[in-house]
């Protein structure tokens, strides 16, 4: 009944204050694999930093990362083909990039394809992206040195997203999506989960109501809107939770429930 299963992550997949997935999630991923389904995590992290956490099956799964903005095939990580990417027009994000840098108490990360790049940063956040994040990263002079295409421009808010989110989106929403995500992450792409998840379907010749999708919050949102069903976490934002009928309180849960009916061993 379903081929692909897109999950989001911190939040979703990964409950907010850990930082390893339960092994029963490898399991249910390794017996969706044996029917024939594929599964790809939908994140804004880095690639790097996602494959870190499906180590036990990261060759076995596609990659939506940083918002959607890049997707990545099956493979080992130095193999693993760039299916499709959506990068910010690079006036915008050199533009975008200076006015984060500017506001007090923000830290900007500026994603190319599987590189964070930090600026003037503080050794603490640095070492944060490094190990906590698990990022690969690079210390650029300027924002302006970066070569490649940058994917994704993000304000780190230790103190909270509101004041920069009320300060940035007014002028940046006709242009980016710009997503809240997580308590202290305020993301911009010129992408967003459900253009990602559009073209990962297009990619494989998977019919969007073939689809599953799980996230929690409004940077899901695109993705849940074009699943053929969409689970959204209990306790995320009352109005999501609204406007999505189908709650769930763990996503490996719903898989396992329903594993005979969604996915039959006769899967093609």
């Amino acid at each position: 009944m379903y081929k692909l299963v897109v999950s989001d992550i911190d939040g979703t997949l990964l409950p907010y204050g850990q930082e390893r997935l339960d092994p029963a999630v490898f399991d249910v991923l390794r017996r969706l694999r044996a029917r024939g389904v594929l599964f790809c995590p939908a994140s804004g992290r880095q690639f790097h930093s996602l494959r870190r956490l499906f180590q036990p099956v990261e060759d076995d799964v596609l990659w939506m990362c940083e918002n959607g903005a890049i997707l990545y095939g099956n493979g080992p990580e130095d193999q693993a083909p760039i299916l499709h990417r959506t990068p910010i027009p690079r006036a915008d994000a050199l533009a975008l990039c200076r006015e984060i840098i500017a506001l007090p108490g923000c830290q900007v990360l500026i994603s190319g394809a599987n590189v964070s790049y930090l600026y003037d940063c503080t050794p603490e956040y640095a070492e944060y992206m490094q190990t906590a994040k698990g990022n690969r990263t690079v210390i650029c002079q300027r924002p302006e040195d970066i070569q490649e295409e940058i994917l994704k421009v993000s304000a780190y808010c230790p103190q909270g997203t509101l004041p920069y989110e009320q300060e940035l989106r007014p002028r940046w929403a006709d242009r980016l999506t710009v997503a809240v995500a997580g308590p202290d992450w305020l993301d911009f792409t010129a992408a967003n989960k459900g253009i990602g998840l559009a073209a990962l379907c297009r990619i494989l010749g998977i019919p969007p109501e073939e689809t599953l999708a799980f996230g929690d919050n409004w940077n899901d949102a695109e993705m849940l809107d074009q699943a053929g069903l969409a689970f959204l976490m209990r306790g995320s934002d009352p109005a999501l939770l609204a406007r999505y009928p189908n709650h769930c309180a763990s996503v490996t849960a719903v898989l396992e429930a329903n594993m005979e009916t969604w996915f039959p061993p006769n899967s093609p």
